[in-house]
């Protein structure tokens, strides 16, 4: 099967530029490897006109919009290898419900896939990850604002975290797990803000039955009431396939890409998380819309030459 444009990632981005694309008459196939990093949040904060939408609303509205625009296809597919093929690529991979094998060639990749959060390996981070514990304040603040919070981490990313965290509640503590790591000025900012530290090992979170947070239980048995924990957690995308082209990436392990978008191997785009910058859905979906601009006017100079 032969296409313009294969958009990897059926999120935000991906759909985005699915629907930009669509409307330039382009045939494009969307990979849909299965549902967003946000999947367990209950709602999208910060998406004009969508504001606390629930994640797979959010996507099932954007896919059934994709209807009028014959030239685009959604498959639930996952991509296992990327390759050249002339100018372009080859794509193969297997359907998520029934493994069937699939090979693809498209003229341009638009990667959209994002992004997994790696949590601490303790228990309740995970069971209550996108309702106690969460990763943005600007996606999540205001639902939880004037309440009992806490910041976990170590050394400057958490006293940044805690001091923006701080705007939306004044009783803020930092969670260390053992040594913070906190510079003497670090230390000096937090008490200013009156945030507090707790350096104790941590035995695990404590949920309530709705999997919002009701405290954190420490090594030497206390318990912390917090209404939820905010994190920074590190980060690796969710499919190798850039680096596995050699692909340049950033120091962080994101996918590199200039102004317009596109990854250091010719044809190949980033959009969204897969990219640096910003994390939010709104943001992705313009990401999405720019980079199919930029594809459809490359795919034009490329029929059209001088």
């Amino acid at each position: 099967m032969e296409y313009d444009v294969l958009i990897i990632g059926a999120g935000s981005a991906g759909l985005s530029a699915a629907l930009t694309l669509g409307r330039c008459l382009r045939r494009v196939l969307v990979a849909d490897g299965g549902p967003p990093r946000n999947a367990a949040s209950p709602g999208v904060h910060g998406f004009l006109t969508r504001d606390g939408i629930r994640p797979a609303e959010l996507l099932r509205l954007g896919q059934e919009q994709l209807a009028p625009y014959e030239t685009v296809e959604v498959q639930c597919l996952h991509i296992d290898t990327l390759t050249r093929q002339g100018k372009g690529f080859c794509a193969t991979g297997h359907g998520t419900a029934d493994d069937t094998p699939i090979t693809v060639s498209a003229r341009r990749v638009l990667l959209a896939t994002g992004v997994s959060d790696i949590l601490p390996p303790l228990p309740g981070f995970r069971e209550l990850w996108g309702r106690g514990v969460l990763h943005c304040p600007y996606c999540h603040g205001w639902e939880v604002r004037s309440q009992p919070l806490a910041v976990y981490g170590q050394g400057r990313t958490v006293t940044g975290l805690a001091l923006l965290v701080s705007r939306w509640s004044r009783d803020v503590i930092v969670v260390t797990n053992g040594p913070g790591h906190l510079t003497p000025n670090a230390r000096r900012r937090l008490r200013r803000e009156k945030i507090g530290i707790r350096e104790e090992p941590i035995t695990r979170l404590i949920g309530a039955k709705n999997g919002e947070l009701r405290c954190i239980e420490f090594a030497n048995g206390d318990q912390l009431e917090r209404a939820a924990l905010f994190l920074h957690a590190p980060q690796h995308q969710r499919t190798p396939l850039a680096a596995d082209m050699g692909a340049r990436l950033t120091s962080k392990g994101a996918v590199w890409v200039d102004s317009k978008l596109h990854t250091s191997i010719p044809g190949l785009y980033a959009a969204g998380d897969t990219k640096p910058g910003t994390q939010q859905a709104l943001l992705a979906a313009a990401d999405g819309n720019h980079a199919a601009i930029v594809i459809n006017e490359s795919l034009t100079r490329e029929e059209c030459p001088k």
